[in-house]
């Protein structure tokens, strides 16, 4: 019984320590998309064109 008690708690702590990492990497920046925002301009005006064609 004492044997589910060690797992229980390490497995406690395994998740808290994983949970503080992905908070500290998210608050550093890690996350954040600075690729995505420029490439998205290159095919607004297709998507423009797409829809103009649909309508049409």
């Amino acid at each position: 019984m004492s044997v589910i008690y060690l797992l229980l708690t390490l497995s406690i702590l395994v998740a808290i320590i994983f949970f503080i990492a992905f908070i500290v990497s998210v608050k550093k920046g890690q996350y954040d998309d600075s690729y995505t925002p420029s490439v998205r301009m290159l095919f607004d005006d297709e998507l423009v064109k797409e829809e103009t064609k649909i309508n049409n």
